[in-house]
This record gives C-alpha cells, structure tokens and sequence, in this order.
C-alpha cells in the first residue's frame, strides 16, 4: 500500500458561528424545548443546509412568508437575517407568539437608518439587492427612503437630491474591501455624507476576512465551508482569490468536494462562514485525511468572545 502524500492544513481562526448566528439557532431550540413543536421560522434560520435540517428534525418549520402558517399559539421565529417592518405587524395582527431572532448587529444598522431618516437626510444602503438582511433594512422604512448602492459603478452614478443631506449604512456581511472603496467613492463625491460611527460590517465579517487573509497567499487551495446564498461566505471565497490562493471553492459538505480539483496540493486552508457548523469542518478534514496525511496548523486572527442574550421571552427569568 503505497504511503498517503502528505498535506499541511492551515486552519483559520475564527471561523464557523458568530454570537448572531449562535443566539438565532439557541432561540430556535430554546422555543422547541419550553414549547415543543413545532415551531415556526420564517425563512431560513441562518443560511446553512445542515443546521435547517437538523432543526427540521426537531420540529422547526420553515417557511418563507407568514401566510404560509395557519392560525396557531405556537412560537413564531424572526431569522438572524432581520425583516421587514411589515412582518412584526402582521404578526401581530394575527396574534401570533413572535420571537425575534434577528441579529443585534443587523437591529444596530435598522436603527442607524431610522435616525438618519428622523433627521430628513437621503439614506444609501450599501449591499446585494434581494439578500433577506437587505429586504429587512429596506423595509424599515417607507418605500423610496432608501436607495441601494450594489457597486463602485453605482457609488460613482448616484445622484442625490442634496448632496449635502445624505447618509449611509451597510449590510453586516459585505467584503470589507469592496465596502472600503465604495464608501471612498461616496466620500469623495459627498464629503458631507454621515455614515455609522463604527463599520456596520460586523465583528465576525471582518475576523473571518482577515484570517482568511492571512492564510490564502500561503496556501495551494482553500476551502470555504459556506452554503452558496450565504452572503459572508461567498465573500471569504472572493477574499481568498483576491488574495492570490487559485483554488478557492466552497463547499456544503465532504461530498460537494471535487477532488480533481485537489491533485498534487501540499497545502490547504480551511475556514467556515458565520452560519457554518464544525462539525461540517471536521467532516471535511475527515474526508481529506483519508486521502492524505495530515499536518494541522491553526493561523488566528483575532480573539472573539461576544456573547448575544436570547430574545427576553426565552431567558430563564423571564417566567418570574
């Protein structure tokens, strides 16, 4: 039997979960076990196949829209994602047990547009139209309040109503680069405009990125663990080739992994967006030490110890 080549995996650090994505799947299960099923969740919970399906299986039902769910007391569930103003509402016409699960570092950017839309300015919202974190920022406020910036190309087009009076906020999971040049675009073009006080792209956007920084010009090929609508993973793939790494893919699980892809590599990096469990990362290193002898290195960069509360209704005193 011939011996296996050998293979450096440099592991990105952090990676996987954030407190967000960590704080929507615990509201998902906490309703599950005070409540039993099901519970109700409208869209996708987090953007991954395996945890949908896991909760799936406990009892959690998916759907896109309210409609879809019949008149019940059973628990409603907001995604990590945020939604529209119209979809609490609804809720509360129908009487509905709603638990909002949105991230508080996306309710940060909601309330971020409301004030500046308090204060009479034009608001730009930089981000992928037809992402539910989008959809959910848009929808707070009256139609035409906002416009999306997607592009530079955009950045540079805009034409205000008064350059003077404008403003912008950006989706948490954009690329940070991508995001860097078009707010220089709008600087330079609108030196008046307000933006957040702090990035509104989010903690764990920005570590994920930066590892993957770190990793992707030292490596033969990467691997993102990510689902294909899952915004901040994709941006870890752009990010990888970006950074030089010419084999950068992403991949749900082991079985999505074309091994053509991965002949006579000596190097690999390996990461996970912010929905992506480690089980699935396991699985996937699992797979590759069955075809090559592993040498597993960690590359960190940055601690993260952020902690988000469960939504109040599901805290342990909330009974009392």
């Amino acid at each position: 039997m011939q011996p296996k080549p050998p293979l450096k995996i440099l592991l990105c650090s952090p990676r996987g979960f954030c407190a967000g994505v960590v704080r929507a799947i615990d509201t998902v299960e906490r309703a599950l076990s005070l409540y039993g099923a099901p519970v109700y969740v409208r869209h996708e919970i987090v953007h991954n196949r395996y945890v949908v399906d896991s909760l799936r299986a406990k009892g959690a039902i998916f759907v896109e829209e309210l409609a879809e769910i019949p008149q019940t007391q059973a628990p409603v569930v907001f995604s990590a994602h945020g939604v529209p103003k119209s979809v609490p509402e609804e809720s509360l016409q129908r009487n509905f047990f709603s638990l909002d699960a949105t991230c508080p570092l996306v309710t940060k950017v909601h309330r971020e547009a409301a004030i500046h839309f308090k204060r009479g300015r034009e608001i730009l919202l930089i981000g992928h139209s037809h992402h539910p974190e989008v959809v959910g920022t848009l929808g707070q406020l009256p139609a035409g309040a906002v416009s999306l910036i997607e592009t530079a190309a955009d950045a540079a087009a805009y034409q205000p109503k008064d350059p003077d009076n404008l403003a912008f906020v950006t989706q948490t999971t954009l690329s940070i680069d991508d995001t860097a040049g078009i707010v220089a675009i709008l600087r330079q073009r609108f030196p008046n405009i307000s933006g957040p006080h702090k990035e509104d792209i989010c903690y764990a956007t920005t570590n994920r990125q930066a590892a993957v920084k770190k990793v992707a010009p030292i490596v033969d090929a990467m691997i993102v663990v990510g689902a294909p609508n899952s915004s901040n993973s994709q941006r870890l793939r752009e990010v990888a080739e970006r950074e030089g790494c010419k084999i950068a893919v992403l991949a749900q699980r082991a079985g999505d992994i074309d091994w053509t892809l991965f002949q006579g590599i000596t190097s690999l990096g390996l990461t996970a967006g912010a929905s992506a469990p480690e089980v699935i990362v396991e699985e996937i290193m699992g797979a590759f030490a069955e075809h090559y002898e592993l040498r597993v290195e960690t590359v960190s960069a940055a601690e993260e110890n952020e902690f988000f509360p469960l939504p109040r209704a599901l805290r342990p005193d909330a009974a009392e």
